[in-house]
């Protein structure tokens, strides 16, 4: 038996960064006193969403990894309490920036690092101005609760994502995430949509899944957008076992054996009874076959 107690935190985002890490802090205090040993926190969570618009000055907010003090409070976290802790950063890299998330492990040290992979560009969400796509790859990352697989916000639209990182021995997933209204389409609310697609990787992959996303009112500029939150934490088999509302400030938590997710997973055959040999066409854009 391998019992590991998965959180995702929720909160409102201000142009504080000092005022935004003592909220993570404070929150992820909270999940490790109900027992969490991984807390999920949101997709960049220093400031508010500044991917609603396009301005050069946003640029600045990038820093490189090495140094990082979010990265830095959140190693000093870690070693202080015993938990794994997935920070989310704009990273500098060269001359050119990512949108990544860095895995801290129980004791402090840093584990291992994604870089977003898909890159979304739609009004209110205008991320290819700021970030490059990821260079990373899907791999999981061992830490002292298990092997996650980390992923961040579009990349959870896409089933390859989360099968790939299962294929290869990730034992829960793990989204941050920010999303909400739609500034394009003030009638669209995507939030059921949303939980199903992750829920969907659960039970196809038969893992957990953790989502954590923003809460709040934000105007960046010119745009306003309304962040549902609605975070979750989602058993081997797609089911809720924890979710939030759509404004309140919280933490939630799920707990899991992971061996038995694992004995479950073996037990129902989807990864004996794939069929790589036929899926070339998924290497594709267009379908056709044709690379």
């Amino acid at each position: 038996m391998r019992s590991t107690t998965l959180a995702a935190v929720q909160f409102a985002c201000t142009w504080n960064r000092e005022e935004n890490v003592a909220t993570a802090d404070r929150l992820v205090r909270q999940a490790a006193a109900k027992g969490a040993n991984v807390v999920l926190l949101q997709e960049l969570f220093e400031a508010p969403y500044f991917c609603a618009v396009e301005r050069s000055k946003y640029l600045d907010l990038a820093k490189p990894l090495a140094g990082q003090p979010t990265i830095g409070h959140f190693q000093a976290l870690a070693r202080e309490l015993g938990v794994v802790i997935p920070v989310s950063v704009y990273e500098r890299a060269g001359t050119t920036a990512f949108n990544t998330v860095v895995v801290v492990d129980a004791d402090g040290r840093v584990a291992g690092h994604y870089r977003k992979s898909h890159i979304p560009q739609s009004p209110g969400y205008e991320e290819k101005y700021y970030f490059s796509p990821g260079d990373t790859g899907f791999h999981p990352i061992d830490t002292a609760f298990g092997r996650l697989g980390i992923a961040i916000c579009w990349d959870q639209w896409f089933p390859e994502v989360a099968r790939a990182l299962v294929l290869r021995g990730a034992e829960f997933l793990l989204y941050p995430t920010a999303i909400g209204s739609e500034p394009g389409d003030a009638s669209l609310d995507s939030m059921e949509h949303w939980r199903m697609t992750m829920r969907g990787h659960a039970a196809a992959n038969i893992v957990p899944v953790v989502a954590s996303n923003r809460i709040g009112v934000e105007r960046t500029d010119d745009v306003e957008m309304s962040f549902y939150g609605s975070s979750f934490v989602a058993n081997h088999v797609g089911a809720l076992v924890a979710e939030a509302d759509r404004t309140t400030e919280g933490v939630l938590i799920g707990r899991f054996d992971l061996d038995e997710c694992a004995a479950y997973r073996r037990y129902w055959g989807v990864f004996r009874d794939r069929r790589p040999d036929l899926y070339g066409v998924l290497s594709t854009l267009d379908g056709t076959g044709h690379r």
